[in-house]
């Protein structure tokens, strides 16, 4: 789902960097509240995976499109909804400036379509209240796709309301909305389903890294949290590394949709705003399209993968320990 420039215009990309810019700086402040210092790893390793995840596109059967992960409901399940929020954005941020994945000038509509509803709604309102007297595989599976199908609705909600402010005439309001909101509820049932699988897997492993499980947890943990982060950076890199190889290349449920309503996934796009928001991009992203430039080679893919996955985990990591996420030791000695 992450939307191209040509998709919105200059005021409404602004009004969007200032909404997921006060949120982002909200969840810095109440992550700064927290002392936790042993979730700055978890936050690197789980944005690498979330990252890598993206990269595979899963085909939706008899519709001519494709789906991804998003990834908000599973960080904000391990890591709360105010870390895992910064998580997304640094996955995003990865993605626009060193992959040209999703427009600059979009990136925060991206933010706010991806990250805010799967972090705070499909957290707060859904995973934290069917949690809160304790977890179970079926609670999790339950929790993970009503969070899923309901936050990715709401995201292709928000795509269609940002491109009708924004004036965008080859995508009628009504038409764009009844193409994007059935594709993106198959989504949102298969990112569930994986959603449900990687939080059983925790659960098993580390039922401690769960986020909101309520005081009655009392499942004994079968694995060391290294071992458990070491099996999930090594499903980052699998996952980045070789099984993109096999992500299918219909269009995306966005790119299916404008193909739809407008007759193209790609529209134009001309003013100064949206020239020097190309021209940074052209200037940073390394591997353009996931890609070696101008080849087609599958060890772009896979090279793709694996460096965008240790970029977004050393990034995260430097971040959280530059801001001293986690570590207000003042609240920990209180407690």
């Amino acid at each position: 789902m992450h939307m191209a420039d040509a998709l919105i215009v200059p005021g409404t990309a602004g009004v969007m960097f200032a909404a997921s810019g006060a949120a982002a700086a909200y969840s810095i402040y109440k992550v700064r509240q927290e002392n936790a210092p042993e979730k700055v790893p978890v936050m690197g390793v789980m944005g690498a995976f979330v990252f890598a995840a993206q990269m595979i596109n899963f085909t939706i059967p008899g519709t001519g499109s494709s789906g991804h992960l998003c990834g908000g409901l599973l960080l904000s399940a391990i890591l709360g909804p105010y870390a895992a929020f910064l998580t997304m954005i640094g996955v995003l941020l990865v993605q626009c400036l060193f992959f040209a994945d999703g427009g600059l000038l979009a990136l925060g509509c991206n933010i706010w379509n991806m990250a805010f509803y799967g972090c705070f709604v499909g957290a707060l309102l859904i995973w934290k209240n069917l949690m809160k007297n304790g977890a179970s595989k079926g609670k999790i599976t339950l929790s993970s796709i009503l969070g899923c199908v309901i936050t990715l609705q709401m995201g292709a909600f928000s795509v269609c309301v940002e491109t009708y402010v924004s004036g965008i005439s080859s995508l009628p309001f009504g038409a764009f909305l009844t193409a994007m909101l059935p594709i993106h509820l198959a989504i949102g049932l298969v990112e569930g389903l994986i959603t449900a699988a990687v939080l059983c897997f925790i659960h098993e492993a580390r039922p401690e890294l769960l986020w909101g499980i309520g005081a009655g947890q009392q499942k004994k943990a079968r694995l060391s949290l290294g071992k458990t982060l070491g099996i999930l950076a090594a499903a980052a890199a699998v996952t980045g590394g070789v099984l993109s190889l096999a992500a299918s290349s219909l269009p995306d449920g966005l790119e299916w949709a404008l193909g739809r309503v407008a007759g193209s996934a790609e529209l134009p796009a001309s003013g100064s705003a949206f020239d020097a928001a190309e021209s940074i991009q052209s200037a940073t992203s390394f591997l353009p399209d996931y890609a070696f430039p101008g080849s087609e080679s599958a060890a772009g893919t896979t090279v793709s993968g694996l460096v965008g996955a240790l970029i977004t985990a050393l990034v995260l990591i430097a971040v959280a320990l530059a801001f001293h996420f986690f570590r207000n030791r003042k609240s920990g000695t209180a407690a």
